[in-house]
């Protein structure tokens, strides 16, 4: 077998794991699979020796594509248990959408070192606030209106973007501290995945068209191999974790994941700076 053979056999099967792990953590912290898939991707790509300097932006943009069917799904399901809030939905997804093609226009033009930053610091927020912050924890009665909705809606959705990851991370952590149960904030932020990938995905696919040190196969930031491996893997086992969750202690569940964030915030950044 010949060592490109080998890498590409290496790549799939890291991918496939990588995508498996997504899935399971999608489905049971109700987080953005994106938290697995970018530094999986990245750190895949470096150690095969494939790609360059745009390796980051690949992952993220890859990323955002496959939340794409695994956000579709997931409201899906959710929406079949009543558990959405179509009137957050409806009204927070036009400002999470700009945000999300907002996001993907400054990560075209960010360097490396500036997107892994973002990731870091936006990755460890989500950690301390999955393993330190208690789970009731609210600092609002409600969800704000008026223009406070359209700027925190296009924040989450731009720095969504720039993670590569969906509306559970971020959009989740929001509702649930504006005192939404948890259930409720996990399925209707799930929604938000589509509005942040769409648009985030297509602007990652122009901003990459022709920029040299991607990784094989790539149609612009988006590794195509990548989406397609991850996300039939991701889409299918999210479910399992789903069932997982009602299994599983999970509050030490998610101290563990959150520790397992915050060193991978931290190993992401360093390693982009």
């Amino acid at each position: 077998m010949s060592a490109q053979i080998l890498d590409l056999v290496t790549l799939a099967a890291a991918l496939l794991g990588a995508g498996v792990l997504a899935g399971l953590v999608a489905g049971l912290f109700g987080v953005g699979g994106g938290t697995v898939i970018v530094p999986a991707l990245f750190y895949a790509f470096d150690v095969l020796g494939l790609g360059g300097e745009a390796n980051l932006h690949v992952a993220v943009g890859s990323s955002l594509a496959i939340i794409i069917a695994t956000s579709w799904r997931s409201l899906r399901a959710h929406r079949s248990h009543g558990a959405v809030d179509e009137a957050v939905l409806r009204t927070w997804t036009p400002w999470v959408a700009v945000g999300g093609a907002l996001g993907a226009a400054l990560a075209g033009v960010a360097s490396q070192a500036a997107l892994g930053l973002v990731y870091g610091v936006s990755l460890t927020v989500v950690a301390i606030q999955m393993g330190l912050l208690p789970e009731r924890l609210t600092l609002a009665k409600d969800l704000p209106h008026g223009w406070r909705r359209g700027t925190l809606g296009t924040g989450i959705g731009a720095l969504s973007a720039m993670m590569g990851v969906g509306g559970g991370s971020l959009g989740g952590m929001l509702m649930t501290l504006c005192g939404r149960p948890i259930h409720q904030a996990v399925a209707t932020a799930s929604g938000f995945g589509l509005a942040i990938g769409v648009p985030a995905a297509i602007g990652f696919v122009l901003a990459g068209w022709s920029v040299e040190g991607r990784p094989p196969l790539s149609l612009g930031y988006v590794n195509l191999p990548a989406v397609i491996l991850m996300g039939v893997v991701t889409t299918a086992v999210a479910p399992f974790g789903a069932r997982l969750a009602h299994r599983l202690p999970k509050r030490a569940l998610r101290r563990a994941f959150a520790a397992f964030l915050a060193l991978t915030a931290l190993s992401v950044a360093l390693k982009a700076l």
